[in-house]
């Protein structure tokens, strides 16, 4: 009896369900992340180096901020790179893993804000008054509060009067500071055509009431200001949102199309392999 024809064997190897397209666009898009992840924790690294101090209130430390998200980042797009380069299953699920995981705590974060609005309200409103009373002992947080307060055209949380709490402003008298009972130099109003800023212009400025207070600086409290801001920009923060969304869901679905591509090749290999034993193939 005689043989069946042996079919070519470079037809079934060469051929491969690995797209070299969403292989290498994976690849790049992990690596440009990579990349801006490793630029955030060295700016990070340097700003906390250059500090020489410790950050009273490290909650609010941006250079602790972008050296957490850096990192994580980096070891996130690292699993991404290396799955995609080496068709690795295991760290491309990892990968797609991970990101639906922070897609999911981002969205479950702005439903939860928007949903217990006032609760978060509290919360920003505990946090600038915890800043309020460490401004003075950090730069960059101080640098913060001031670019606030002149962007958004208040003074303190609630109004001018909590700058109290810091204990430089404190309205006491047993409160030996040269700034008692005074506001920072951003809480004042503009002043055109002034070639030099006057940051004693707040000087005193507690000790007067909302009327007489209101004829140089701002009177109204920063938290309203930004609740009145968010409110009148929330097509562009849905914008901002939808921005850091779409690179994600990106990452998702190639990953999720690899995975299922090298699934299937390894299938075939198992199938060629199965067939190469077999003397009729």
């Amino acid at each position: 009896m005689a043989r069946r024809p042996r079919a070519p064997a470079a037809s079934g190897e060469e051929f491969s369900f690995v797209s070299p397209l969403v292989k290498y666009l994976l690849f790049f898009f992990n690596m440009l992340f990579w990349v801006i992840s490793m630029v955030m924790v060295a700016v990070g690294v340097y700003a906390r180096l250059m500090k020489h101090a410790a950050l009273a209130c490290l909650a609010v430390d941006p250079a602790i901020l972008l050296i957490v998200v850096g990192v994580l980042m980096f070891l996130l797009t690292f699993c991404g790179c290396i799955g995609s380069l080496r068709e690795n299953i295991c760290l491309l699920q990892t990968f797609s893993l991970c990101l639906t995981a922070v897609f999911l705590l981002q969205l479950a974060a702005g439903i939860l804000g928007f949903v217990f609005s006032d609760k978060a309200r509290g919360k920003v409103s505990e946090i600038i008054n915890n800043a309020i009373v460490h401004y003075r002992d950090d730069l960059d947080l101080q640098n913060l509060i001031d670019f606030g307060q002149k962007k958004f055209s208040c003074c303190g949380g609630i109004s001018y009067k909590d700058w109290s709490q810091n204990m430089y402003f404190n309205c006491s008298e047993d409160n030996p500071s040269r700034e008692r009972c005074s506001v920072p130099y951003s809480c004042c109003l503009p002043t055109p055509d002034q070639a030099v800023i006057n940051t004693m212009c707040g000087q005193g400025m507690q000790a007067f009431d909302y009327l007489e207070a209101s004829k140089v600086i701002y009177t109204n409290g920063c938290i309203d200001k930004l609740v009145n801001w968010i409110h009148s920009n929330l097509f562009l923060l849905g914008g901002v949102a939808l921005g850091l969304a779409i690179p994600q869901l990106v990452g998702i679905l190639l990953s999720q199309i690899l995975v299922n591509q090298i699934k299937d090749q390894i299938k075939l290999q198992l199938y060629n392999q199965q067939h190469r034993a077999d003397p009729w193939y």
